[in-house]
């Protein structure tokens, strides 16, 4: 194990799904990761590893069939995971924000109907906030959702939608003016739907279409699609938690845990980029000896280790405050913001060290290059969680008189 990020307190159990876990990703995920992502191909086989070994239920409560573990256990397992191929990190985050939103705020019947096919990995989830013309302004959604008797009808146009295609079960974020008079607050008049579908592109059910993948320049493997609805009749037994109104904080409670996990990928891509510029730095021989042995390479692999272990820190933390019941959206902010920055710098310290060949498709390096991007972005852009850190702080420190 190397010395690099060390989790300490940890119980027997969690070092033994870690260990199960950084196995699998060795031996099955980064021997295979850079042709499938080349490709841009759905890793089908290392989902069907990851279903065996259980995580698709490892957050869900044990009444369910899962594991029920912790956050922290779920974000050390993203890591690693993110360490082998950050696309496959994302198959399952979507899939655990939706479970986590059906276990924290889902009525009885939608909690038992849905999480035990959770478990299973028979049911898979995504979430869906952003619309074409908004990104990080939630309050600016426009989808709508009409009530017309015992059903909702939606319409409207979501975007980047991850797992759009391989998903059956969406929670999607939508406007309701049912009992919210005209002039309420908009994140007081947002419901979140529970919307079931088939697998696959073009029309998935009555109303509601998946037009294809997005071609992105990273973060390939993954599926990442619009979603359309046109008419879509939802039944009102479909709110998420049976009442209207309550969307935007039952995403935003969801969204919390995405950026821990966002963080989680941010630690495993530096670590693994980390691991390939320490590693060819003692292969590569120039002036006589290894790179490894020239100070501005070792000023490079100091910053980065030092990058690697103080994201990590902040990552724990969060998920730690998060697991204790606690308010947690600062902490998760600020380790978010941190890990995805340090993230895109230790791998373009790594892409340095390896000189021309970073350039080239044939070494790993290149495929982390165009990764890590998509962190900075990623549930709320490193702006949002400035803002969100900075009014946070002005209410812990806010002068009294």
């Amino acid at each position: 194990m190397a010395r690099l990020a060390q989790t300490a307190g940890l119980t027997d159990i969690q070092r033994e799904i870690l260990s199960t876990v950084r196995d699998f990703v060795d031996k099955e995920i980064i021997p295979v990761a850079t042709d499938l992502e080349h490709r841009d191909e759905y890793p089908q086989a290392i989902v069907d590893g990851l279903k065996e070994l259980g995580l698709f239920g490892l957050m869900i409560p044990e009444e369910y069939g899962g594991l029920g573990e912790s956050l922290l256990t779920y974000a050390l397992c993203v890591e690693e995971i993110a360490r082998g191929w950050m696309s496959v990190s994302g198959i399952i985050n979507t899939h655990f924000i939706v479970a986590y939103m059906l276990k924290q705020h889902g009525t009885q019947e939608q909690r038992e109907y849905f999480l035990p096919r959770m478990v299973a990995g028979d049911v898979r989830g995504a979430f869906s906030m952003s619309e074409p013309a908004l990104g990080s302004d939630v309050s600016a959604i426009t989808s709508k959702a009409v009530r017309d008797g015992d059903e909702y009808v939606l319409n409207g146009q979501k975007m980047w939608l991850t797992n759009g295609g391989t998903s059956t079960l969406v929670a999607v974020l939508v406007k309701s003016d049912e009992g919210h008079p005209e002039g309420t607050a908009p994140h007081k008049s947002m419901t979140t739907f529970l919307v079931e579908k088939e697998p696959g592109f073009g029309e998935v059910r009555p109303g509601l279409t998946i037009p294809g993948k997005i071609d992105k320049m990273g973060y390939k493997g993954v599926d990442t699609t619009e979603l359309i609805m046109d008419g879509l009749r939802i039944p009102a037994n479909r709110v998420l938690g049976g009442v209207t109104g309550r969307g935007f904080y039952q995403m935003m409670d969801g969204v919390e845990v995405g950026r821990v996990n966002v963080a989680a990928r941010g630690c495993g891509v530096a670590q693994r980029a980390f691991e390939l510029g320490v590693s060819y730095a003692q292969q590569r021989h120039t002036f006589g000896k290894q790179i490894a042995q020239h100070q501005a390479i070792q000023f490079k692999l100091a910053e980065m280790a030092t990058k690697v272990e103080a994201a990590h820190a902040m990552m724990v933390n969060a998920a730690r405050k998060k697991d204790s019941g606690e308010r947690n959206d600062l902490e998760a902010g600020m380790a978010k913001y941190l890990a995805s920055e340090y993230c895109k710098e230790v791998v373009e310290d790594a892409f340095r060290i390896h000189g021309g060949y970073g350039f080239s498709k044939e070494y790993e390096i290149e495929r982390l290059y165009r990764e890590a991007p998509m962190l900075l972005i990623g549930e709320g852009t490193a702006e949002i969680q400035k803002m969100i850190i900075g009014r946070r702080l002005l209410e812990e420190y806010r002068l009294q008189g």
